[in-house]
């Protein structure tokens, strides 16, 4: 089942195309790896999916119960950000009319805090954690409202070589259970450790396929 259908998408600033005629879909349970060298449009094919910029031309399909969980690269807070883990992680709940949360949204904010390995940390100011800490509460955050779809735009991009996997390893476990990934990234190694499926940009077009097919893509552009 499609949670993301994208046909003959094209995306431009001005007259100058970002990409073309792209195509693709993302079917429930897929770890989608988006790989191509810097500029070819990956981080613009994101705003597009997300509604921030428009499309010159073509479609964005998502069905009218697919929830869309959103972890940047990078996000600028300082020592001095106020809220906690856990306060930052609840600014995502799906709130009722009443300003705090009810029984049910406390008892989803507590499990997430718990399978996102934040626990020990729940209290502790967003802005004193280390860099894993803080994408992993990025991650616990676009994960709280039970999204069908979760877009990583290069969110490993900052982290040690441990922590890069340990957290694709918890986003796997997601995506076992049912979620939909698209992981934006220029790090083969870490596109073979967790895709299932890649989408390869390039300013040449585009090509998809099984993660098993990426290999010869990669010998190719090392030539």
């Amino acid at each position: 089942m499609a949670v993301l259908s994208v046909e003959d998408l094209t995306v431009a600033y001005g007259d100058h195309p970002v990409f073309k005629d792209l195509s693709f879909t993302v079917n429930q349970g897929d770890f989608l790896v988006v790989v191509g060298e810097n500029g070819v449009g990956k981080t613009t094919l994101v705003r597009a999916l997300l509604g921030l910029i428009k499309p010159k031309a073509g479609t964005i399909n998502l069905p009218a119960d697919t929830r869309i969980g959103y972890v940047p690269q990078f996000r600028n807070l300082d020592e001095e950000y106020p809220l906690s883990v856990r306060d930052f992680v609840a600014l995502n709940s799906r709130q009722s009319r009443w300003p705090w949360l009810n029984r049910r949204e406390r008892k989803d904010l507590n499990r997430m805090i718990k399978i996102t390995d934040l626990t020990r940390i729940a209290d502790r100011p967003l802005g004193l954690a280390s860099g894993g800490e803080k994408q992993r509460a990025y991650l616990a955050q676009a994960l709280l409202p039970d999204p069908r779809l979760l877009i990583l735009d290069e969110s490993t991009a900052s982290l040690d070589n441990e922590m890069k996997y340990n957290l694709l390893d918890l986003v796997s476990r997601f995506q076992q259970s049912g979620l939909s990934v698209m992981f934006i990234t220029h790090d083969w190694d870490l596109a073979h450790h967790c895709g299932t499926r890649y989408l390869h940009m390039s300013k040449d077009g585009y090509e998809t396929g099984s993660i098993d097919e990426l290999a010869q893509l990669e010998e190719e552009a090392d030539k």
